[in-house]
């Protein structure tokens, strides 16, 4: 929590500025139906919403404005353990009541009436204190991670991972891009007259008019790998190539992990490319709202040419990757 709170501080100026949050739901990985309304709020709101964040981390309210998947449920796990026995008692059932059991315990203790320490009592105190030394000398790296001018987020000092550093969205992305896949059944991808068509995503933007989903806290990875890959290059991201080349192929390991095949029951597509495009949320009240749209989208350019199976055969090889048609 702290890392996270120290990373934002030093990262992005909009975190110093308080207009992080004008961007944050539009364009965080993979937004929720709750994240286009919390778009809309007042800046004032917006300010708020930063520097509460700055005092508590905004634990709940980021959990459900955004598919954050399982980060703000990993943060929430470990402060459970700051409860008192006896007050998480009734999660457990028990003969006389586990929550009185506890209350029995801690009395006995009180009093000076706990038994004598058992062998195996002994050598788990024993066990505990070895622990709580090796996490606390391993922890000497990650503290002074903390307090330096350059933090690194989301970094393992030691092999074995025990300890390591956490810290989300020191960086805001400003807009929303997106890789849109579309494929073909055109012989010529540079005939004007071709009809491209789009596959959908379990989750992230594409169709115009498809609502924000809710997963939290089920994690869509390949959504949001796309997301990554929006505002890099393919060839900084090849992986986002061998999808295509399994799409040519209609490999259904692939489209089992998307929502909407345009080429369901037809032929495979002759064609596959990638379209870049910028979304941003539709205002309430517009014309796009009217037609029952959540985005409005416009054009950059084209992300990756499009290419066949047999055009990405030479591509496939020097990577190693097993051809989809063989």
């Amino acid at each position: 929590m702290l890392g996270a709170g120290l990373i934002k501080i030093r990262g992005d100026r909009c975190w110093r500025d308080l207009t992080c949050m004008d961007y944050h739901y539009e364009t965080q990985p993979v937004p929720n139906p709750m994240s286009y309304y919390m778009h809309q709020s007042p800046w004032w709101f917006h300010r708020f919403e930063v520097l509460s964040n700055h005092l508590i981390e905004l634990i709940v309210t980021l959990i459900v404005s955004g598919n954050l998947s399982f980060l703000n449920w990993l943060t929430i796990v470990p402060s459970l353990a700051c409860f008192d026995d006896a007050s998480m008692g009734f999660l457990f059932s028990s003969g006389r009541g586990a929550k009185q059991a506890v209350l029995d315990l801690q009395a006995e203790e009180a009093a000076g009436r706990t038994p004598k320490p058992t062998r195996g009592m002994l050598i788990r105190r024993v066990v505990n204190v070895a622990l709580g030394i090796l996490i606390g000398y391993l922890s000497f790296p990650v503290v002074l991670n903390l307090l330096s001018s350059k933090q690194v987020m989301n970094t393992s000092f030691d092999p074995l991972r025990i300890v390591n550093t956490y810290g989300a969205f020191g960086s805001i992305t400003k807009e929303r891009t997106e890789v849109i896949l579309q494929g073909t059944l055109n012989a010529d991808p540079k005939d004007p007259e071709a009809v491209w068509e789009e596959y959908q995503f379990l989750c992230k933007p594409g169709d115009l008019t498809r609502r924000p989903c809710l997963i939290s806290p089920y994690h869509y990875r390949l959504d949001w790998l796309m997301w990554f890959a929006a505002f890099q290059t393919y060839e900084q991201s090849e992986w986002v190539i061998h999808i295509a080349g399994r799409l040519l192929a209609n490999d259904t390991s692939v489209l089992s992990l998307m929502e909407y095949n345009p080429f369901q029951g037809r032929d495979n597509p002759r064609w596959v490319r990638g379209e870049h495009f910028k979304y941003r949320f539709s205002l309430p009240g517009s014309a796009s709202a009217a037609q029952g749209k959540w985005w409005v989208r416009k054009r950059i350019g084209a992300y990756f040419p499009a290419v066949d199976l047999a055009a990405l055969r030479g591509y496939f090889k020097s990577r190693n990757w097993p051809h989809p048609d063989l």
